[in-house]
């Protein structure tokens, strides 16, 4: 029998995070986004300090795989590189709960919950350890028109702001 060439769960693309401390980040991800911890593999970094080598949590139905930073193989968070370089997006049932819930277990607010033209409610947090997040709800359908007219406007209200 051949084996699959995509474990079972995981998608063509998944995503890999850095972080500065895996164990606390697990826990962070644990109650902000009721992640569930699937697979964890400690190991020493050359100074015989105990990190995680390889982590792998759900989300929803997303894997996320993530370990420890190792500077010796430039694998480094966003803190340490300046802030944020990607943003995550997790759709559930109630954007609202889900970003009061991150913000509640330590999450930064970086933009709130509100409606967007687009057709989704959605808000934004920053992680403490420096990855973006957009909790979304999506609460209505926009037709591909709609969504152009809607984009127009946006861009001339900003015109608008910033002159």
């Amino acid at each position: 029998m051949a084996v699959n060439p995509v474990p079972e769960g995981y998608h063509s693309v998944n995503a890999y995070l850095i972080v500065e401390d895996a164990h606390r980040a697990i826990a962070f991800y644990t109650r902000a986004f009721g992640a569930q911890e699937i697979y964890r593999l400690p190991m020493k970094d050359p100074q015989g300090r105990e990190k995680i080598g390889h982590a792998e949590i759900r989300i929803g139905d997303t894997h996320l795989m993530l370990s420890d930073e190792w500077p010796e193989m430039d694998a480094l968070g966003p803190n340490r590189r300046g802030g944020p370089t990607t943003s995550f997006v997790i759709y559930g049932p109630d954007a609202d709960a889900a970003w009061r819930r991150a913000v509640d277990a330590g999450a930064r607010a970086d933009r709130p919950v509100k409606d967007e033209f687009w057709g989704d409610r959605m808000g934004t947090v920053i992680d403490p350890f420096g990855h973006k997040w957009t909790l979304g709800t999506h609460v209505r359908d926009v037709s591909p028109a709609e969504m152009a007219q809607a984009m127009e406007h946006w861009c001339q209200q900003n015109a608008a702001q910033d002159s």
